[in-house]
């Protein structure tokens, strides 16, 4: 793995002086303001995290490195020219802020194949689990149980210095992001498919052979994996599963126990589970119109009918962003170069794109009314045949994984500190606010 972790060992110096610089020379510096409002909501945008492998802007949405959506799809290295990226090859962006070659994809995909071979206690882990256990929990279990071979943990208790926590946090992040597509697939065929498993290829690239082992050949299917593995990969570091990661890390967890806990955080409605809301909330529309794709008018009134009855409608407004999620747009643009249009449920996933946007404009509660990732990610899956809806955030998992994996080597190589901030009572607050 020369070229990666030679171009983090040459980066590393500086940027733990720029950090250096930034704590003794301006501390002081005022960046927001914590109120009472800020505690009792979630902290909901309040500056106080740092993460530089993205950022989320309100408009134009998730940036990589300072990369937009379309500007990584375009630039980042593909198998071939029609393809879509190598989600790899955003990963090596994320933990270098370079754009990879081709060269240094391949030699990226080549250790990744090198190190696929998943531990036999963690298949045992999860075959003690019943089949019908929901995938994300043995997506967990899985990550869990691989801490015990963590490089990080063995390291540290031999005396590892600080300065370098980075390289074995570095080699377990390898270790985790080659293995987890393998475990994912074991998960998705012994969930649905009688536990028949199915052996990786080394002649695919890396997001292809997942497609390959969860039993799905279909080289359509194969690209939309890297696309779906690409957009998913990172979303800064204030969302659920990035920060419950980064909190579990700062106490010098390993990665596997890091990531394990983001993963749990994940599986919750309000976060990558909003995939599974979203196809179910698509398939009770065309259930309630006869399983046809339902017309504009159809679809106002089931809008509406939704809103009046206390409940919001899934896929659609953001914490953030204020402009159309362009994951969704990404998706949405792939679904109509493949000629997918006519199957109904994308067919009807255009048309809320159509109408839902204006039906929130005109309820005016909704503080952003346009559609995000997971209302287009689950009409590409059942369209290639994968309606298995809760596995879809196993799939969002695999990706989000590569991003918080390079946002705790960073962590390491900064040296950053344990998360500790300081919480008030009620009554404090009220006495704040002069009750």
């Amino acid at each position: 793995m020369s070229s990666l972790k030679s171009r983090l060992a040459e980066k590393i110096p500086q940027w733990r002086a720029d950090v250096r610089s930034l704590l003794k020379e301006h501390a002081d510096v005022v960046l927001g303001e914590a109120t009472i409002g800020k505690a009792l909501t979630g902290m909901r945008g309040l500056k106080s995290l740092v993460c530089d492998t993205s950022y989320l802007d309100p408009m134009e949405g998730i940036r990589f490195r300072g990369y937009t959506i379309p500007e990584v799809r375009e630039a980042l290295p593909k198998p071939s020219p029609e393809s879509e990226a190598f989600p790899t090859g955003l990963w090596f962006l994320l933990l270098t802020g370079e754009m990879p070659t081709a060269e240094q994809v391949q030699e990226l995909e080549q250790e990744l194949r090198s190190r696929a071979t998943v531990p036999s206690y963690v298949f045992a882990a999860l075959d003690a689990l019943p089949t019908d256990t929901h995938p994300m929990v043995q997506f967990s279990t899985a990550i869990t149980a691989m801490s015990h071979g963590s490089k990080f943990s063995t390291a540290y208790a031999s005396g590892l210095g600080k300065g370098d926590y980075w390289q074995p946090t570095l080699e377990d992040a390898l270790d985790l992001v080659a293995r987890l597509p393998v475990v994912a697939a074991y998960i998705y065929r012994r969930a649905y498919k009688g536990g028949q498993h199915i052996d990786a290829n080394p002649e695919l690239d890396w997001a292809a052979n997942f497609a390959h082992m969860m039993g799905i050949d279909n080289v359509e299917y194969q690209d939309l994996m890297r696309l779906y593995l690409l957009l998913h990969i990172d979303h800064e570091g204030g969302n659920v599963s990035a920060h419950t990661s980064h909190v579990v890390s700062s106490a010098l967890s390993d990665v596997y126990l890091s990531v394990a806990a983001g993963i749990n955080g994940l599986a919750g409605p309000l976060h990558g589970l909003a995939n599974q809301e979203c196809l179910k909330w698509i398939k009770e529309l065309m259930t309630h119109f006869d399983g046809q794709v339902p017309s504009e008018e159809q679809v106002r009134t089931y809008a509406w009918d939704t809103l009046n009855g206390r409940r919001v409608i899934p896929g659609f407004g953001h914490a953030v962003l204020r402009n159309t999620d362009p994951r969704y747009t990404a998706q949405r643009q792939y679904s109509l170069a493949k000629g997918m249009g006519e199957h109904p449920v994308v067919a009807t996933v255009h048309r809320l794109f159509d109408v839902v946007p204006g039906v929130l404009k005109e309820h005016g509660k909704a503080k952003s009314p346009w559609p995000n990732v997971d209302a287009h990610s689950g009409a590409l899956q059942v369209y290639y045949g994968v309606d298995q809806a809760d596995f879809y955030t196993v799939l969002f998992g695999v990706s989000r994984a590569m991003g918080i994996a390079a946002q705790i080597i960073w962590d390491r190589a900064m040296g950053s500190s344990l998360e500790r901030p300081k919480s008030m009572t009620v009554k404090m607050l009220q006495d704040a606010a002069g009750i």
